[in-house]
């Protein structure tokens, strides 16, 4: 574990109804533009970093094509597939859990439909994609709108069910593997676990601090807030976090996943 705070654990999610808002990673490429939303906005970014002698729309039809031949053999990265499993029938009390990816829905299917019972977890009405209508234009990650939604799906089903509180953003578990994912969760108010592909974690180092507390400069703070914490140390909706103030962990890799570090009681099967 490369970031290790030095303070307190904020609190973890409450006994009675520990949540996680997941998003599943998968392998991509591991540079520091794959994850820019909207897709189009980053597809001009990474043509003119790379200065590829394409134009757009020929570096589009390429990169179709090779999504359409590489998206179908896509695998999890280790231990997704049993930290899924447990999540989803495995803790006591039940973990709620949505999906929140900026893989608009083509790209989505291309990349899961050989994957469906590992996604299959994911209730529909709790899958959240880059190109739902609900979330405002531009507002993408590492705007916090993608999540927030995510946590809305999960509440309206709490409020049908009504046999308990909703859930707040602070007792969210965001799992990523992008960096403006990361700053998304952290400016949702939720904790967040980076689980980067190794390249990208290279990209990176010396400043992994920086990436956990969404403060790597990918977006400019919202409008309206006037500083990092409110009144009584309330955090400021909208804001990233601090370094190493405790609410997001690096993990190199998912396997033997550390649940009770998170409030989360995993029920040993005999």
């Amino acid at each position: 574990m490369a970031h290790q705070s030095s303070n307190p654990r904020p609190p973890r999610p409450r006994g009675t109804n520990p949540l996680t808002t997941l998003r599943t990673p998968t392998h991509s490429a591991p540079t520091k533009l794959t994850s820019f939303p909207p897709a189009p906005q980053a597809g001009r970014i990474f043509l003119e970093w790379a200065q590829l002698p394409l134009t757009y729309p020929e570096f589009l039809a390429k990169q179709a094509i090779h999504q359409r031949a590489l998206f179908p053999s896509t695998k999890p990265l280790p231990g997704v597939p049993a930290l899924l499993h447990t999540l989803h029938s495995g803790t006591s009390p039940a973990v709620h859990m949505a999906l929140a990816t900026s893989s608009q829905r083509n790209n989505f299917e291309y990349k899961t439909s050989h994957l469906g019972q590992l996604f299959g977890v994911f209730a529909d009405e709790r899958r959240v994609l880059g190109d739902d209508p609900r979330i405002p234009h531009g507002r993408g990650k590492p705007a916090p709108d993608i999540y927030l939604l995510a946590l809305r799906t999960i509440n309206e089903g709490v409020a049908r069910e009504g046999k308990e509180r909703p859930v707040a953003p602070e007792e969210c578990l965001v799992f990523e593997d992008s960096v403006p994912g990361v700053e998304a969760g952290r400016r949702a108010g939720m904790r967040v676990v980076w689980c980067p592909h190794p390249e990208l974690l290279a990209e990176y180092r010396g400043r992994e601090g920086e990436v956990l507390a969404g403060r790597t400069g990918l977006r400019e703070r919202e409008e309206g807030g006037e500083g990092m914490e409110g009144r009584e140390g309330q955090r400021v909706a909208g804001w990233p976090g601090e370094v190493d103030d405790g609410w997001a962990e690096l993990l190199e890799s998912l396997k033997e996943f550390p649940y009770e570090r998170y409030g989360i009681k995993v029920v040993e099967k005999g």
